[in-house]
C-alpha cells in the first residue's frame, strides 16, 4: 500500500511506556512513506508526566516530526470524522480489549447496513 500523500490520524493513548517505540514509527511514516500525519493525543497522554518521560518532551518531538500541532481535546478531535480529515487512523497502542470492542461495533453496524 502506498502512503504518499495519505492523511493518517495517529492517536497516542495513555500507555506511556510505549511512546519511545511509537514515536519513531510516526517519523518513519513521515520520512520513508511520505504520509501526512495528523497527531492526536488523549488528554492524559498530552498532560501527564510519568516515569517514562515528560509530556512536554513527547509533544515537542511529535510536533517537530509532523510539523503539526497535536489535537488533544474533544473539541479539537470532533471535526475529524465529519470533515473527513483522514484517510486512515492509527491508535497506538491499541489493546486487544479496545480493538475487540471497536471491531464488534463496526461489524455489528456493517452487518445491519447490509455491508
Amino acid at each position: 500500500m502506498e502512503l504518499v500523500g495519505k492523511k493518517i490520524g495517529f492517536v497516542l493513548t495513555g500507555s506511556f511506556c510505549t511512546f519511545k517505540k511509537t514515536i519513531p514509527k510516526i517519523q518513519e511514516l513521515v520520512e520513508k512513506e511520505k504520509a501526512e500525519i495528523i497527531p492526536i493525543m488523549s488528554n492524559n497522554s498530552y498532560e501527564m508526566d510519568t516515569k517514562f518521560g515528560k509530556a512536554k518532551e513527547f509533544i515537542e518531538e511529535i510536533e517537530k516530526i509532523t510539523n503539526k500541532e497535536i489535537i488533544h481535546t474533544i473539541q479539537g478531535a470532533e471535526p475529524i470524522g465529519p470533515k473527513k480529515m483522514t484517510d486512515a487512523m492509527v491508535v497506538a497502542p491499541c489493546s486487544r480489549k479496545y480493538n475487540g470492542k471497536t471491531s464488534f461495533r463496526y461489524n455489528r453496524h456493517a452487518s445491519s447496513n447490509g455491508m
